[in-house]
């Protein structure tokens, strides 16, 4: 003989609809009304702190008592008590207000002195040396317990790929035409130069176009199978070639390398300054005409209203801007 089930219960995971019938008919605001009646012990106080009329209160005490089977709020002599049931009640409608308070407020506003989130950054070497340790700084000074993840721009990985992905939050680098189906927003621009050793001719005696397109240059490597660096791109376009002679995916060791070879690095004047600085090189102009350097922050439609993701951008363009 078939045993008898017991009833299923409000919570039960065998049970959905029973479930998603009693939150149809719960909602937050609902919630709010409880707590409020039941802080106040009255309807009327209720309303005036809810900014509701006092029926509206009235309709919603009557629908918590019909979920409830409760009264809720009773009469004693000349004072409205709340009862046993609603009284255990209280903390839980309480918990669940600052639950939702916190779940939306986060959402909008980013923490830095508390944030624990990581952020991962995208971003080529190619700008000033200095940006990326002083963005980092900026950023441990500001959020001291957030983490940093710098990630390589490199013919392995898929920006475009990471950003819609939630890999990477923020790509910074230079691009000739920046992708259209991203976020953008211009850092700055830099003058085109070459940067040789001292001891190199050029340092000496300068060049014209053909000498500078026949000589030994060094360039980073293209960061995807295929790709040409900004200027072999406007070269192309002019119909000119120049010989390079040495490619390195390390691009802050070029330096080092021009140093002290016949190699040529042409690239953007603020890099070179920097490094001119403390190596025997000489920074020379570029005979050939080339557009400015364009260096931009991109990001995905899905980081642009997120309150860490625009604190990020504004470190960012903080730290260029001091530069």
């Amino acid at each position: 003989m078939e045993q008898p089930q017991a009833p299923p219960t409000a919570g039960s995971a065998t049970h959905p609809g029973v479930d998603r019938a009693f939150f149809d008919r719960v909602d937050l605001h609902l919630i709010r009304v409880l707590h409020t009646v039941l802080a106040e012990h009255s309807v009327s106080r209720a309303a005036l702190r809810l900014g509701m009329n006092q029926p509206a209160v009235s309709a919603a005490l009557k629908r918590l008592r019909e979920l409830t089977g409760d009264p809720l709020l009773v009469r004693s002599g000349a004072e409205m008590v709340v009862t046993d049931v609603a009284q255990q009640m209280l903390e839980p409608a309480a918990a669940v207000l600052r639950a939702a308070q916190t779940l939306f407020t986060e959402a909008r506003a980013f923490d830095a002195a508390t944030s624990t989130t990581t952020f991962n950054i995208a971003a080529s070497d190619y700008l000033d040396p200095l940006f990326l340790p002083r963005l980092v700084t900026d950023i441990k000074r500001q959020a001291p317990l957030v983490h940093v993840e710098i990630h390589a721009l490199t013919r392995e990985a898929d920006y475009r790929a990471q950003l819609a992905q939630g890999e990477v939050d923020l790509v910074i680098g230079n691009w000739l035409q920046p992708p259209e189906d991203l976020h953008i927003a211009q850092l700055f621009s830099d003058e085109v130069v070459s940067l040789v050793s001292r001891e190199h001719p050029a340092a000496q005696s300068g060049w014209n176009a053909e000498e500078w397109l026949a000589a030994e240059h060094v360039a980073p490597m293209p960061t995807y199978p295929g790709a040409r660096g900004i200027i072999d791109q406007v070269l192309s376009s002019q119909g000119l070639a120049r010989r390079i002679v040495v490619r390195s995916a390390y691009f802050g060791l070029i330096p080092e390398m021009v140093a002290h070879s016949r190699l040529v690095l042409t690239t953007g004047r603020q890099h070179c300054e920097r490094v001119a600085r403390e190596l025997p090189l000489a920074i020379v102009p570029c005979p050939v005409p080339m557009p400015p350097l364009h260096y931009y922050q991109l990001w995905h439609t899905r980081s642009q209203h997120a309150s860490g993701a625009r604190w990020l951008r504004e470190r960012v363009k903080q730290t260029i801007a001091q530069l």
